[in-house]
């Protein structure tokens, strides 16, 4: 099996459900087109990702735009759209080894204190929404922001010891209701919904726990197990 060419290395949160944690999956350079797309604004400044200066004040705008700009909704951003989200789409292809074409457009969303996500499955358990590309098998969640305080994504059926986190005693209660990750900007969890049966797994049942303190922001990549025409 090829190594991705990108981040750090993985790790395998559990098998049950089954779960990988990518470190730095995302540029920040990556992480803030994200999230100034995310708001609106398409007038990004063209910047060298590796020039950290300019990176620095890019992260100058983003600050200013999000408190400028109040939201908690979501936002889609079609597969393709432009050269930032196809280099991310690729880098995600990388890792799974599921084609681009596999994948949904993005989810961007945006958490303010009190905020969260109830647990839910991504798979369907209607045929009308397997129509086009087939059912979920996966999903990747790019974490876009740090939390100083809760936000994090939470497994509540996962079996085995979801105290070994290393993080433990930084989890919020609800963090502490199953099998964890914090956010890290950059970071990308990878979780599947199907078994290698191909039935659906009830242990990805997972939600975001409320944000006690901060800010989240986060980009979700749906994946099917056939081509998805969007």
């Amino acid at each position: 099996m090829a190594k991705p060419k990108y981040g750090r290395p993985l790790l395998r949160k559990s098998s049950t459900p089954s779960s990988t944690l990518i470190f730095a999956l995302l540029l920040l350079f990556s992480v803030l087109v994200l999230i100034l797309l995310a708001l609106g604004i398409v007038s990004i400044p063209s910047i060298n990702p590796s020039a950290s200066h300019q990176v620095n004040d890019l992260n100058s705008i983003v600050h200013n735009a999000v408190h400028r700009v109040r939201t908690s909704s979501g936002t889609f951003l079609a597969r393709g759209r432009d050269k930032i989200i196809r280099t991310i789409e690729q880098r995600i292809a990388d890792f799974t080894f599921l084609p681009v074409d596999h994948g949904e457009g993005l989810q961007v969303l945006h958490y303010e204190v009190g905020q969260r996500y109830e647990p839910h499955f991504d798979y369907f358990l209607e045929d009308y929404s397997t129509a086009n590309g087939g059912q979920r098998i996966a999903t990747v969640l790019m974490y876009l922001s740090d939390v100083e305080e809760g936000g994090e994504t939470v497994f509540p059926s996962a079996k085995g010891n979801i105290s070994a986190v290393p993080y433990w005693n930084e989890l919020s209660k609800c963090g502490k209701e199953g099998l964890s990750v914090k956010p890290n900007r950059g970071d990308a969890l990878l979780f599947w919904s199907m078994k290698p049966d191909a039935s659906l797994d009830p242990l990805s049942l997972h939600g975001g726990c409320p944000v006690i303190k901060g800010n989240k922001w986060s980009a979700t990549k749906w994946i099917r197990v056939n081509a998805y025409h969007s």
